[in-house]
């Protein structure tokens, strides 16, 4: 907590060839490593030679990996809500443009989505970031357990969706197969073992969707459908709650 919420005078000051390394130094070096590499691929060793320092040197500024990375977490948040919305606009603007905000933040550090959120690290960007959210649906008649659940709804919908778009590129990238490809090479074989049949509901819609979205899943189309879906309920349950 100490690190997340710094003063600018704690930090430990470097000397002689480390001149100029500080905590935010190293956070924005680690997040530089996974966005290219990944979480798995990110480690104490990797970034004190990306920065040209010692491994234990890194150690004075941070106690390890795991408070490194949520220092990374927290950091990657402020990239959230420059460009406020007008506050005349519509709760259901506010809130699409929260699920499109965390969308795009995935998508550039798609390693935040590992990090573990059970227990927050409650730094001053997460702290804005929930500010933010919940203002979203501030007034719209929700109490107040309703205005968390809703803003955590949201979170998870996006992490959910965005996940497969990660997953996607990640598998493109390491087997170098597309789609398009991997769907070419297996579909002859799953037409030989494909009973319609046993499954009527599937093969009646599987070749409809599969031909519209031209994959066996397409987590962007996904995402719109699914954003759409979730503010109709949340518009539902706020005219529920007028008196």
């Amino acid at each position: 907590m100490a690190l997340l919420w710094r003063p600018a005078a704690a930090q430990p000051r470097s000397r002689g060839p480390q001149a100029g390394l500080d905590v935010d130094r190293v956070v924005t070096t680690a997040v530089r490593l996974a966005d290219r590499d990944g979480i798995g691929g990110l480690s104490m060793r990797r970034i004190a030679a990306a920065l040209g320092v010692g491994v234990m040197t890194l150690y004075t500024y941070v106690p390890g990996k795991g408070e490194l990375v949520d220092l990374m977490y927290d950091s990657v948040l402020a990239e959230l809500y420059r460009d406020e919305r007008p506050g005349d606009v519509g709760w259901r603007t506010r809130l699409e443009h929260v699920a499109r905000e965390n969308w795009a933040l995935f998508t550039r550090h798609p390693w935040a989505l590992h990090v573990a959120t059970g227990r927050p690290p409650l730094g001053p960007h997460l702290m804005a970031k929930y500010e933010r959210e919940l203002r979203a649906v501030d007034g719209i008649g929700l109490d107040e357990v309703e205005m968390d659940l809703v803003v955590t709804l949201v979170n998870s919908f996006v992490k959910g969706t965005v996940s497969g778009l990660v997953e996607r590129s990640e598998a493109e990238r390491t087997t170098g197969v597309s789609d398009q490809q991997w769907w070419a090479a297996t579909a002859p074989f799953l037409e030989q073992v494909f009973d319609p049949e046993q499954f009527p509901t599937a093969a009646r819609v599987g070749p409809v969707a599969g031909e519209e979205l031209q994959a066996a899943y397409e987590p962007t189309r996904s995402f719109e459908f699914g954003l759409e879906r979730l503010l109709d309920g949340v518009a539902g349950l706020a005219e529920r709650r007028r008196p």
